[in-house]
């Protein structure tokens, strides 16, 4: 796991999170991203309820709208307009 090693001292030994990088570390806050990112199935719409719920398993300080929000703004996942499906986005090179 050499890449999230920048994550070091906000991962558990179970893989969660316990607290979420301060705003002043983007760098930081972009791997959380990336790592939660992981945990969804390319290709597999997802109900709102079913993404806070993978949220829920990699971190311990219960706030998965606002990962939720910032997977979308970081165009990490994608979602319907009314919110109801979501998606893993299609990374373009």
């Amino acid at each position: 796991m050499e890449k999230y090693k920048i994550l070091q001292g906000y991962l558990d030994e179970n893989g969660k999170f316990n607290q979420m990088p301060g705003k002043r570390q983007k760098k930081k806050v972009t791997a959380m991203l990336e790592y939660l990112a992981e945990k969804f199935v390319a290709g597999k719409k997802y109900s709102e309820k079913e993404v806070n719920e993978i949220l829920n398993r990699y971190h311990s300080f219960n706030d998965p709208a606002t990962l939720r929000r910032l997977m979308f703004g970081s165009q990490l996942i994608d979602r319907t307009l009314d919110g109801r499906a979501y998606w893993l986005a299609q990374k373009v090179d």
